[in-house]
């Protein structure tokens, strides 16, 4: 039987946030995150204590070191001969020496996948605003094309339901039938969500749909439909503009004054236990959580789930059979259909100036 056909690429591209590995690179870290916005550095050494309570490190480049293990290993076990590269937006390593080692290497043409799987500014188009950077006036810097949103994939959605189920296992027999789910993300403010996606409110959308499958194919699997809500957090920027809500925090408080017997954090938002998992949940939301005595586990996010990983491959073949111009099935759950391969024209705009951007259809 041949090997699967990845052609035209001929390298796979992890592309992620990044994060500081030692105290000293926190604030500079922080800085790069926020350029151009005018963030005193006060603010951001604030934010920083995050950061040291951890020892200034932030956990998020191993888990993507060992993802990037492990996609190379499947693509290996699948016989797919791909090198595979991992740049990050902010701290090393960065895009701009990634693609630089590329071009090098003699890449032509790359799939890029991203940690970030769904539709805004800042967990989409400002990706691809970071790769036109990254290659802009870079001789013999490859094509890149990003492969698509995975939000309904199963290959994200399955283990975030494996993850809910063993957290409800995990809660004492007695508040488990009435425990809630809370699905949690990162809040963006409330005009970058309504201009996310080709028409508006994607970012939302994509979300609810998502746990609208967890929660259906875990009340198939225990036979109690638990009440749930979509809730936010990591917050930050103007008090005065509007962000969506409401904050996990306030969620907990809220849920307890109804005197709801338990809960289940959902870190459906997120594909691994970085910094706003391990702090806004782990950390914060579990203090309010035992400040209640409301009995509250937090979820597994997919991280390096054999299925997660596998599901990198089947986007990867997916695409490459649609740019030799066959037809090809993407595979979706839920509500909503898979998602486009180029971001259509307008798709999540810049909130501050039009910036170029690739991957896109203009």
């Amino acid at each position: 039987m041949p090997n699967p056909d990845a052609s035209p690429y001929d390298a796979v591209l992890l592309v992620s946030f990044g994060g500081p590995e030692a105290p000293d690179q926190v604030v500079p870290f922080l800085e790069n995150v926020t350029r151009g916005r005018g963030i005193p550095r006060e603010r951001l050494e604030a934010v920083g204590e995050h950061y040291f309570l951890f020892g200034g490190r932030s956990p998020i480049n191993d888990l993507n070191r060992d993802l990037l293990a492990s996609i190379r290993a499947d693509l290996a076990e699948a016989g797919i001969d791909l090198p595979v590269y991992w740049g990050n937006r902010n701290w090393d390593p960065f895009l701009r020496d990634t693609l630089a080692e590329m071009a090098a290497d003699g890449v032509t043409r790359a799939a890029c996948f991203v940690t970030s799987t769904y539709s805004s500014w800042s967990s989409c188009r400002q990706y691809r605003e970071n790769l036109f950077d990254a290659v802009d006036g870079l001789e013999g810097a490859p094509v890149l094309d990003k492969l698509r949103h995975y939000f309904n994939h199963p290959g994200f959605v399955e283990p975030m339901v494996d993850a809910t189920l063993a957290a409800l296992a995990d809660l004492p027999e007695e508040v488990r039938a009435g425990a809630h789910l809370a699905f949690v993300t990162h809040s963006i403010p409330d005009a970058m969500a309504d201009t996310s996606g080709p028409e508006g409110g994607a970012y939302v959308d994509q979300h609810l749909s998502a746990a609208e499958e967890i929660v259906r194919q875990v009340s198939e699997s225990t036979g109690t439909a638990h009440p749930w809500e979509l809730v936010y957090c990591s917050r930050s920027g103007s008090p005065q503009t509007p962000w969506l809500e409401p904050d996990v925090n306030d969620h907990l408080e809220a849920l307890h004054e109804a005197g709801v017997p338990a809960v289940v954090m959902v870190p459906s938002g997120f594909v691994s236990d970085h910094m706003e998992v391990v702090y806004d949940l782990d950390t914060e939301a579990l203090a309010t959580a035992e400040r209640l005595g409301l009995p509250a586990r937090r979820a597994a996010t997919a991280g390096t789930d054999r299925r997660f990983v596998a599901m990198v491959r089947d986007l990867l073949l997916e695409r490459a059979a649609a740019e030799r111009g066959e037809a090809v099935t993407r595979t979706a759950i839920g509500r909503l259909d898979a998602r486009w391969d180029r971001c259509p024209v307008g798709c999540c705009p810049n909130p501050r100036a039009e910036r170029p951007a690739l991957c896109g259809e203009a």
